[in-house]
Order: structure tokens, then C-alpha cells, then sequence
């Protein structure tokens, strides 16, 4: 399996909490909506950073002013199935031009990693 991480950041004017509610309120519900996700995204996380309370001083350091708004991770298969993805018209008429909304498209990165889940909580040790 395939992970596809996108570093994002938000638009030009719009602040951190506009992003954050039109990202997981609107676009993601969207993203899911077309077809082409059922059949091809195994899995996809959204993620948006917060304060901390963290006393390292590394931590600290890193974490006050991030230089992305969010982590967006999309799971696929292969190869074959991001490129139908993102190529399928529902991806292109509906999710793609929603983007330029809140993302600046100048501006975010994107690693194709292939994941080792090193470690990974049972849900008795969660509770």
C-alpha cells in the first residue's frame, strides 16, 4: 500500500479556523462523496496542528509556528489506483476545483511513502 502525504497550506487571507471547518466540513466530506473513493482511497486522514502544552525545549521550538496548516494522508493500493483517482472526471470537476478555496496550490508538497507501522496500539491498550 501506498501513502500519498500532502503538506498544505492554507490560502491567502483565510485564517487558521476558516481552514480547519472548510477543510474537515467541507472538503473532506466532498473528497469522499465521488465514487472514485470508495473504489480506489483505502484510507484518508486529515490532520491540522494545535498548540501543545509540551515543556521540551525542541518541541517548543518546532511546534509554535508550523510551516504547513495541515496533513492531509490518502491511502491507495498502487500506483494504478492514485492515477485513476485523480485522473477519474468526478476528481476533476468536483474535488479539484474545490482546492483553490482553501489550499494554496503554490505552495504544498507531497511524499509518496510506502509505510512500516512500527508500532501500533491493540484496542485494550487504548482504553
Amino acid at each position: 500500500m501506498l501513502k500519498f502525504t500532502f503538506l498544505v497550506k492554507r490560502s491567502a487571507g483565510m485564517t487558521q479556523k476558516a481552514f480547519i471547518d472548510y477543510h474537515r466540513n467541507h472538503h473532506a466530506p466532498l473528497f469522499i462523496s465521488i465514487p472514485e473513493a470508495k473504489q480506489y482511497v483505502k484510507k484518508y486522514v486529515v490532520s491540522h496542528p494545535q498548540t501543545t502544552e509540551a515543556t521540551h525545549p525542541q518541541l517548543v521550538e518546532h511546534s509554535k509556528d508550523p510551516d504547513y496548516d495541515a496533513v492531509t494522508d490518502i491511502y491507495f493500493e498502487s500506483i494504478e489506483s492514485f492515477n485513476n483517482f485523480f485522473n477519474s472526471e468526478n476528481y476533476k470537476h468536483k474535488i479539484q476545483p474545490d482546492e483553490i478555496n482553501f489550499i494554496d496550490l503554490a505552495n504544498f508538497k507531497m511524499l509518496v511513502c510506502n509505510e512500516l507501522i512500527v508500532k501500533e496500539s491493540s484496542p485494550e491498550e487504548i482504553i
